[in-house]
């Protein structure tokens, strides 16, 4: 009888061993789940990056308004005739 609780407190330290600081333990499980979060905010965040960038694409290939406003607003073009006012603030 004394042999049989030795061998299933060794039982017990083997398994709690392995839980702990095993090679698959419970805190890589926990970094894990943490990394793959992560992952699945930083894949959302990317989606909705390209899903707008396959809509300006769209958009630039259908019209020319948002080509007119890429040009106003990131190369200062203004047509002829028009005249341009920069407001400087203090």
């Amino acid at each position: 009888m004394r042999l049989l609780v030795i061998f299933l407190a060794g039982l017990l330290v083997a398994l709690q061993y392995a839980l702990w600081l095993g090679d698959k333990n419970l805190f890589d499980l926990h970094r894990l789940t943490g990394a793959t979060e992560q992952t699945r905010l930083d894949s959302i965040a990317l989606q909705q990056r390209n899903d707008k960038l396959v809509a300006e694409v769209i958009d630039l290939k259908e019209g020319g308004e948002t080509v007119e406003t890429l040009a106003r607003s990131q190369f200062g073009f203004i047509k002829k005739g028009e005249v341009f006012y920069q407001i400087v603030g203090e």
